[in-house]
């Protein structure tokens, strides 16, 4: 899959940002709650009970209860390409949880899983995949570290999020100012290629809305969603630019407040068996559209 500089992750650019936002991320993270929330909501249409589930890019734990309370048998491995966010995750499981064992905690980069080949029931993973740089190695990792027939649940953002910023900020100058996230269509025919089947895709809009355009900034600093693309500006941007892009926003503004569009994508599929000896990959995707829910 091609990229330009606008949609490359600097992954040690992006790892700083989360270790320094590990402190105030569940204070502006109202939006990943939601996500979270609806994710899970989703695994009640799946009958499949893991042994052991892996959740990719935990955070700062907000899913890992949750998990619990479903899967109450299930062995428990936490991942997070950053040990502060990892950090805030272990303070979240009450003691008697802790003392059972039921949790693991381990950093690790969703394309280099540090988990044996074939070791995971279930991999979950909410709002992390837009944070890797080559989505088919991320996928590859995933299909090796899951047993035959084992569950992929994940959500990520489509290519609509953020729009209202990036088009104000194209406005100003020709650099990345906002992430670029991959179509829900590329990431289905990812998931075939790398040996999942029966993928099923869906997709909503949300949208959060502020006072100004400064309320939006200080939130995705909080959270450590600001840019991390190899074509972003180097430095910071200046006043008078900043001023720009207020102004440009306006014209988006509805009963008083900006909202800030975020097109989530949701998806599942399954670790195909005996991938290896040349069993017939599906070369279809289905793809469902929800656009209505905000």
């Amino acid at each position: 899959m091609q990229q330009n500089d606008a949609q490359i992750i600097d992954k040690r650019q992006a790892r700083g940002a989360f270790d320094r936002a590990a402190g105030s991320y569940d204070q502006a993270a109202v939006l990943q709650r939601e996500v979270a929330d609806r994710i899970l909501e989703r695994l009640d249409y799946i009958k499949h009970v893991p042994q052991r589930l892996l959740d990719v890019g935990c955070g700062t734990g907000y899913t890992l209860q949750p998990l619990a309370r479903r899967y109450p048998g299930s062995e428990i491995w936490a991942l997070d390409v950053s040990l502060n966010m990892l950090g805030q995750a272990r303070r979240k499981p009450s003691l008697w949880q802790k003392f059972r064992g039921r949790f693991r905690y381990v950093a690790g980069d969703a394309e280099q899983l540090p988990m044996a080949d074939a070791s995971v029931d279930m991999i979950f993973s909410s709002l992390a995949m837009q944070w890797c740089v080559d989505l088919d190695r991320t996928f590859a990792e995933m299909r090796r570290v899951l047993k035959p027939d084992g569950l992929l649940m994940f959500s990520t953002f489509g290519p609509d999020t953020l729009r209202e910023l990036r088009h104000c900020f194209e406005s100003v100058d020709d650099y990345s100012h906002t992430n670029q996230f991959i179509d829900m269509h590329d990431i289905g025919d990812a998931l075939l290629r790398s040996g999942f089947g029966d993928p099923v895709m869906d997709m909503e809009m949300l949208t959060v809305t502020y006072d100004d355009v400064m309320a939006i900034m200080r939130d995705l600093k909080q959270i450590g969603a600001h840019n991390v693309t190899q074509g972003r500006a180097r430095g910071l941007t200046g006043k008078r630019r900043m001023q720009a892009v207020s102004k440009a926003y306006e014209q988006f503004r509805q009963d008083q407040r900006l909202p800030v569009s975020y097109e989530v994508l949701y998806g599942h599929a399954w670790a195909m068996d005996n991938i290896e000896q040349g069993c017939a990959v599906p070369q279809s995707v289905n793809v469902s559209f929800d656009a209505g829910r905000s």
